[in-house]
């Protein structure tokens, strides 16, 4: 046997250990693929999420939990570290809105959430995610799948995210990340429930907000709390705080925080009230998650609840992520 024979029967035996190696492990598009069956078929799930996000060098962590009823159903209660400023989105036949049982308020958006932006913590928009990538980075490893994906969030600080998804093709983590490639939200999930028998009451504003008050007199808490001016922390370059204007409205406190410089804003801050009535306020704009707090982003505006305080941020030279690193800043320094 020639030299030329023997090589060729060496790369013919390499080639099919490789082929035997590989065989049963999946590629990345059909893994998506399955990925895509799996969400087409799906009914309902439920589920618990741990969210932590990083800003300034700390960490904050909130509770979620997420409930989805096929075709468009979705129920998503945020709580955080300490049980505390529970915000409800839900999504039901009547539109969408977001729940603050705790202020006895409730806002109607004319939304298309969730599939107008990323959510990373919603079965269904990773999916989509992972879909529209044309050119996802996949991996499996610890028996599990994970692809890096771009993604569709309102604001550029979150570029990009890694999903890794269990080999059920559940979701198991996901980690949001900047341009640079820090890891700004991470979401753990546990407890994934595929098709749990569910009904449309779940997803009823009425019904959703009565169980929360049920819990206790939380609105009665909110009126009395200590009302504490908030300052932001973030620093927006060129820009400095002007005059800080307290106001006494028919409601209660108010103060006008009038910032100066290449990029001005306003922050308007009121002492939050509970709301008498059970009937839904129309909203502008999109459900905005800002991590703490479940707001309202317009065009040019930011609004939330938070701690007893109603704010508004408003700027015609802020970017949609100076806007809302102001609004995760926002840190207590004076009490009135």
């Amino acid at each position: 046997m020639n030299k030329k024979v023997v090589l060729l029967v060496l790369a013919m035996a390499i080639a099919a250990a490789l082929l035997l190696t590989g065989c049963g492990a999946k590629t990345g598009k059909e893994v998506a693929k399955d990925l895509s069956n799996k969400v087409e078929k799906l009914n309902s799930y439920r589920t618990d999420a741990t969210m932590t996000f990083q800003h300034n060098g700390k960490s904050q962590t909130y509770q979620a939990n997420i409930t989805f009823k096929k075709p468009y159903y979705y129920r998503v209660a945020l709580t955080d570290s300490k049980n505390k400023n529970k915000q409800m989105i839900l999504r039901n036949a009547d539109g969408v809105f977001v729940l603050t049982p705790e202020l006895n308020k409730s806002y109607q958006f004319e939304s298309q959430w969730p599939n107008n932006r990323s959510q990373a913590y919603l079965y269904h928009s990773l999916n989509k995610d992972i879909q529209n990538d044309p050119d996802p980075s996949f991996s499996a490893k610890n028996n599990k799948y994970v692809f890096d994906t771009k993604t569709s969030y309102n604001t550029t600080q979150l570029a990009n995210q890694s999903i890794t998804l269990n080999k059920d093709l559940t979701p198991d983590q996901v980690q949001v990340k900047d341009k640079d490639q820090n890891v700004i939200v991470t979401v753990k999930f546990s407890h994934f429930q595929v098709n749990p028998p569910l009904d449309n009451k779940s997803f009823d504003v009425k019904q959703n907000m009565a169980a929360a008050r049920i819990k206790g007199s939380l609105a009665a808490s909110a009126e009395n709390a200590t009302f504490t001016v908030n300052y932001p922390t973030a620093k927006i370059a060129g820009t400095k705080l002007a005059a800080v204007k307290p106001e006494v409205t028919n409601t209660g406190e108010k103060y006008v925080l009038q910032y100066s410089g290449k990029k001005p804003f306003t922050l308007i801050e009121t002492k939050s009230v509970p709301s008498l009535s059970i009937v839904s306020t129309l909203a502008t704009g999109d459900p905005a998650n800002l991590g703490f707090a479940i707001g309202a982003s317009g065009d040019r505006t930011l609004s939330w609840s938070g701690g007893g305080t109603d704010y508004y941020l408003a700027s015609d030279k802020l970017t949609q992520d100076e806007m809302v690193a102001v609004a995760q800043s926002v840190i207590g320094k004076i009490t009135k």
